[in-house]
């Protein structure tokens, strides 16, 4: 999919792409040293955001001396963007100069282990998309089958977890599984999906993990956990219990992104 690359964020050369889960992006006015906004309704082609808590804007500026590139506000599969839409940012930021991309998710807990307000680091994830962003024409400049082994840069995790370990912040670690959404999950789907192996289920972040690999950008994944799933929870899922959820862990959150930051 053709773009015009953004001058002002080309000129300003990032390094690091961040991208907000749902109720997350505060983080992009509080801890970021802003140089500037832009709006995605102003690049030419580019997807808008949809949904509620998602701003809908590129916030670049400066975080412990990093140039980051900021997504306030993502695209779902089930906004009716496609995979090329959804993950276009992806491609941007690679080709503004971006080599680590922080992903970030309001995810639902299946493991039991798990509380609401949990940080999950993903360590591995399972796309139950039913479809594969990395479907169709493929560039010269592109793998066409590549590795996904390692998804999710385990240096990167490392000096996460020493982080959390020196500073005191819980951290969980586990797989994260897409799904289309926009729907919850049924307390059947999720006992199956924990059978698979899942610990947090969510509807976002594995597309853009696959295209920052395939395009050879660290990936470094952090879910919070803003509800127990389906069959766990003995309450009805709502998309406000996971907006408060993740206001009300705020500081920590921040905490922990900006210490993700610092160990890019």
């Amino acid at each position: 999919m053709k773009m015009n690359l953004p001058e002002q964020i080309l000129n300003y050369r990032p390094e690091i792409g961040l991208i907000l889960g749902s109720g997350l992006g505060f983080f992009a006015d509080d801890r970021i040293e802003v140089a500037g906004r832009l709006p995605y309704e102003d690049i030419e082609g580019f997807p808008v955001s949809t949904v509620p808590g998602h701003a809908g804007q590129f916030v670049y500026g400066e975080l412990h001396g990093k140039r980051v590139l900021c997504m306030q506000g993502r695209f779902h599969y089930y906004e009716g963007y496609t995979m090329a839409q959804l993950t276009l940012p992806i491609r941007l930021m690679h080709r503004v100069g971006v080599k680590t991309l922080i992903v970030t998710n309001a995810a639902g807990g299946l493991n039991r282990d798990f509380s609401p307000g949990d940080f999950m680091l993903i360590n591995d994830h399972i796309n139950f998309f039913g479809t594969n962003p990395l479907i169709g024409p493929c560039s010269e400049d592109e793998l066409r089958f590549p590795d996904m082994s390692a998804v999710y840069d385990s240096e990167l995790r490392e000096g996460l977890r020493e982080w959390a370990a020196v500073n005191g912040q819980d951290l969980q670690e586990g797989v994260y599984l897409a799904t289309t959404g926009p729907s919850f999950e049924t307390p059947a789907e999720i006992r199956a999906f924990a059978t698979l192996g899942a610990d947090a289920v969510g509807m976002s972040t594995v597309p853009e993990a696959i295209v920052a690999r395939q395009l050879g950008l660290r990936v470094l994944g952090i879910s919070c956990i803003t509800n127990a799933a389906a069959g766990i929870s003995q309450e009805p899922l709502t998309h406000e219990e996971v907006f408060e959820t993740a206001v009300r862990v705020r500081p920590q959150f921040a905490d922990l992104l900006a210490a993700a930051v610092s160990v890019c």
